[in-house]
């Protein structure tokens, strides 16, 4: 594939997106810790975040870390008309755009020098833009490719614009912790240090077969090309996504089966709902699960047809579920997520077809019409009526 010989891909990322939103209509919260959730950290500014807050940390934590913290509850129409004044300047930058999350785009420029300038400069008044229109601080990286334009953009954070130079890309690379590559989590980094790795170059010197006999041929084979800047990815518009995904916050009290059972019902319901709006089906279900020592697991199972109705997610959820109960009773659980994937779009079937349960759809579309006209709370399962929802958090529209 093609890779532009220039550095004229962007990666714009507005900073701390929930709580800069905050600080913008709150004039008393601008250069304060502040964090988004009280129960749990859903953003955390800058200046909360130099006290070792972090995203997906309990609201207790936190205030232990920061006394002087200031908690707000999430607004999340608000975030979601801010998201969309900052696509509009991304819309209005080039045609170009890339949608990653409701914060972030990559956005290609090329080609507009003569009507818009050069990468640099057309970033920069992005940055602009974005603060005199809609009120918010942004960071832009630029680079030739994709990988490595996020990768700056993250360097320069907060507040930065930072453009690597085709003749510098390895350079700039190199020195930075292996943790920038993209794959690289908690386990990825662990096996890396455990061997000295702990620099990109590094990674670099490696032959791709002592990578793929450390960590496998996928990850392997991804992490040499990215520690080479081998990323021939186009930005590319309107890409559909390939999963879905929602997790719930559970805390460090102990849950019984019957309350951890209520959660997935909600996150199923949930999920189930955003497939059916962008007329999408499921093959996969994966479960996430965070542990109260900071292990995580994962159990995944592919069904044998694609689907989008809530009972057979759940049945298959509720069943990946059973399977990790001795983990579950050994370390207690502090987070439960999904996420489905193999998405494939919806084909609107012609023909009649014979009346079976399990692929009824009356439900499933009775309050999926509701919720669509009256709002996301207006009706829900028996279940879960009087139980805390959590957050539905807003996305980008699929």
């Amino acid at each position: 594939m093609f890779v532009s010989g220039t550095a004229s891909i962007l990666h714009a990322d507005v900073d701390s997106f929930f709580a800069s939103v905050e600080q913008r209509d709150d004039p008393r919260l601008r250069g304060r810790p502040v964090v988004v959730g009280s129960w749990v950290v859903l953003a955390a500014s800058y200046e909360a975040k130099a006290y070792g807050i972090r995203t997906a940390m309990g609201g207790a934590q936190a205030r232990r870390l920061c006394p002087k913290l200031v908690v707000v509850e999430p607004r999340l129409a608000a975030y979601s008309e801010a998201s969309k004044a900052v696509f509009e300047v991304f819309d209005d930058t080039t045609p170009l755009v890339e949608g990653i999350s409701i914060d972030e785009a990559f956005l290609d420029v090329r080609g507009l020098e003569r009507i818009a300038g050069s990468p640099p400069e057309i970033a920069a008044r992005l940055r602009q833009t974005v603060l005199d229109h809609v009120g918010l601080p942004i960071t832009v990286g630029v680079a030739r490719t994709k990988f490595l334009a996020k990768v700056a953009s993250g360097v320069a954070k907060p507040n930065g614009l930072l453009v690597v130079s085709p003749e510098h890309e390895l350079d700039f690379l190199h020195p930075l912790a292996v943790e920038r590559l993209w794959g690289v989590g908690r386990v990825t980094s662990q096996k890396l240090r455990s061997r000295g790795i702990r620099t990109v170059g590094q990674v670099a010197e490696l032959q791709e077969s002592a990578l793929v006999s450390m960590l496998g041929r996928a990850s392997g084979r991804h992490l040499h090309a990215l520690a080479h800047n081998r990323d021939p990815r186009r930005v590319e518009v309107g890409r559909r996504r390939r999963s879905i995904g929602s997790q719930r916050a559970l805390g460090r009290r102990p849950k019984s089966h019957e309350e951890l059972d209520l959660t997935l019902i909600g996150i199923v319901d949930r999920l189930g709902g955003r497939l059916r709006s962008a007329h999408r089906l499921c093959r996969t279900v994966v479960l996430r699960l965070r542990f109260g020592d900071y292990s995580r697991a994962t159990r995944s199972q592919t069904l044998p047809d694609p689907t989008a109705q809530t009972r057979e997610i759940l049945d298959t959820a509720r069943g990946l579920l059973k399977t990790a109960t001795p983990l579950v009773q050994e370390r207690g659980l502090t987070l439960l997520g999904l996420s489905l994937t193999n998405l494939e779009n919806e084909v609107p079937v012609q023909l009649p077809l014979p009346f079976s349960p399990r692929h009824d759809t009356t439900l499933d579309a009775a309050l999926d019409i509701i919720r669509d006209r009256f709002g996301s709370t207006a009706v829900t399962r028996a279940v879960l009526l009087g139980r805390d929802p959590g957050y539905g958090m807003p996305v980008l529209p699929d």
